[in-house]
Order: C-alpha cells, then structure tokens, then sequence
C-alpha cells in the first residue's frame, strides 16, 4: 500500500532533503523515524529535493508498505523525530500515485529583510544597505511569463533532462519592512527561484533594468544571470496533486 505523508521543515541544520554520504539531510531522519516505528526498512521518494539550509512549509513524500497504518503514526512520528520537522498528516493514495512525478506544481516564497532585523537573520535575506524598487521587480516578473527554456537560472552541470519550466505565478509584494517573492510553476531546476531572486534584487537596485531580463533569459547562461540569493530566505509552500 502506498502512503503519503505531509509534513515541513527547518532547513537550517539539513544539507537540503534527499539523502546524501556524510552530511545530514531531512530525508534521512523522516526514513530512520519511520523505520524505528514501523520495524521495517522504510525508504521515501519526495515531491522535490531542497538545497542546503532552506525550508518546506508544506511538501509531501510517499513510501510503501504491507501495515495498515494507525491514525495515531503522525503523533508517533513527531515524537521520534527532531523538533525542526514536524508530520502534519499520513493518508492512503493509489499505488502508482507518484510524490514527484504527480505533483501539477510547486510554490515557493522567498522573504528579504529592508531593515536590519535580529529576529529574521536566520529566516529572510538581510537588504537594508541599498533600497529596492519593487514596482521594477515586479515589471521583471511578468518577462518571465513570455519564456520556458530557464537555462540562465539552472544550476551548473546538473542531470536535468530539460530546462522548460511553465511559470504560473511571480510576484513582489511588500508589507511593511518585509519583501515576500511568490513564485509557482509545474518544475523548478536546481537553484532556479534563488537564481531568479538574486536576478530581480540587481533590477531592484538598478543595476539592470527589467528589460535586460529578456537577454539573461535568451542567453541561457548561467553566467548572464545574477548570483543566487541566500537559502536561508527561500520557503516551498505548497505541492499540488490531483488526489
């Protein structure tokens, strides 16, 4: 039987979510969790993988087993695993329902700071030295709906198959002293919304103009785009699935 698990993460202590040789990650601590509970040997496939240091508010993974599975495992869970991931939820799917493949699209957002704030050094970009113009950022963001092919903003020497991603939402908006980035589309390559970020603050700055957006895309270079942004700012929200 195939079951999914909802559940979010801290990822400040996390080399990102999939399992990798010598360094932590949050897939490994969800699999030892479920093992120890289960007494079986659990493996996971989630809907994404996470680069080092950022969060999931919301993301999902599935696993398979034999066990009919109690109403009390998420309660379980949360008491094995570390206080910085926490299961909201395990339910029954179809048994060729798919965590990644099946997943119609990805939120994230992504905070930056305007002031310096002693409370948010961890959680969001600190960019009080030099203003922004976020109604430039956003007249950025909607070049990005005339593109797919998001070469410019992938991550070097990476496995991806294909670079077209169908962008859905991007935006700007502010609150207070508080920049908050929404971007949604069906795939993200490695490192693309922090790529997109570090992009949109240099619009945000005036080193280039939101036109200039058009050239970095259409020379699908990575080097023609801006340095990514901090993990630390950058949220996955939200996974949605046809259930």
């Amino acid at each position: 039987m195939r079951y999914f698990i909802e559940f979010s993460y801290n990822g400040k202590n996390y080399f990102g979510y999939q399992i990798q040789p010598d360094a932590i990650s949050v897939q490994e601590e969800l699999e030892k969790a479920l093992s120890t509970i289960l007494r079986e040997e659990i493996k996971t496939t989630g809907a994404g993988r996470t680069d080092t240091g950022v969060h999931a508010k919301k993301i999902f993974a599935h696993f398979d087993t034999e066990l009919e599975l109690s109403d009390e495992l998420p309660r379980r869970l949360n008491s094995f695993l570390p206080p910085d991931i926490s299961i909201e939820r395990i339910f029954r799917v179809k048994n060729d329902f798919h965590a990644r493949f099946d997943a119609t699209y990805r939120t994230y957002e992504y905070y930056i700071s305007l002031e310096k704030n002693p409370f948010t050094q961890e959680s969001a970009w600190q960019h009080w030295k030099r203003s922004l113009d976020i109604d430039k950022m956003n007249e950025a963001c909607k070049i990005l709906f005339e593109y797919e092919d998001f070469t410019s903003f992938a991550k070097l020497k990476t496995d991806n198959k294909t670079n077209i991603c169908k962008m859905y939402i991007a935006k700007w908006e502010q609150n207070g002293a508080e920049l908050k980035f929404t971007v949604s589309a069906n795939r993200f390559l490695r490192n693309m919304v922090r790529a997109i970020v570090g992009t949109m603050v240099e619009v945000g700055t005036g080193k280039l103009k939101p036109e200039d957006l058009r050239r970095v895309i259409e020379d699908k270079n990575r080097n023609a785009a801006g340095t990514s942004a901090p993990a630390h700012g950058l949220y996955l929200v939200d996974v949605g699935y046809e259930f």
